[in-house]
């Protein structure tokens, strides 16, 4: 199946431009995550991963996460790259936001910034932002990029894109 990339409009980047296998690479982004009026975490010193297709996925510094609202859950994924993934209810007030949160406890040699990191599924949060922009979520149950206007698709995740 051959993919037209989305035309690259000035400041934006392509996701057909990031490389394979994924990188990890620090950024001093502006990345917040609020729900329900709490700040879930807050940091300009995370960690992007970049695959090529998909939207980068925002990993935060465990210091600059609200203390008190991850929970372990049972269960593992396995990432070609980084290795096991770990996962983390998120707990809000009285609510629950089932496995919301992952991070890899051990990750491979490649990607060992990421380590002490945790990433954060944007669709059960009331804002995940971006530099002050409020992200859309990529598409599908399993891949947690964020998606601004910073980048240009089409990306990995929606219907029928399962063999990109």
């Amino acid at each position: 199946m051959r993919i037209t990339p989305d035309p690259v409009r000035p400041g934006q980047e392509s996701v057909w431009s990031f490389p394979r296998p994924a990188i990890a690479e620090a950024t001093t982004h502006h990345l917040r995550i609020v729900h329900r009026g709490i700040v879930i975490a807050d940091t300009t010193r995370g960690v992007r991963t970049l695959e090529t297709s998909h939207p980068p996925t925002y990993y935060f510094p465990r210091g600059d996460i609200t203390r008190g609202v991850l929970r372990p859950v049972e269960g593992a994924t396995l990432c070609e790259w980084k290795g096991q993934a770990a996962y983390y209810d998120v707990l809000v007030s009285d609510e629950t936001l089932a496995s919301a949160a992952w991070s890899y406890p051990v990750p491979s040699e490649e990607f060992a910034r990421i380590k002490d990191h945790v990433a954060f599924y944007a669709t059960p949060f009331d804002e995940c932002t971006v530099d002050g922009e409020r992200v859309t979520p990529q598409e599908g149950g399993f891949y947690g990029g964020w998606i601004t206007s910073k980048v240009a698709g089409p990306f990995k995740g929606g219907p029928n894109t399962r063999g990109w």
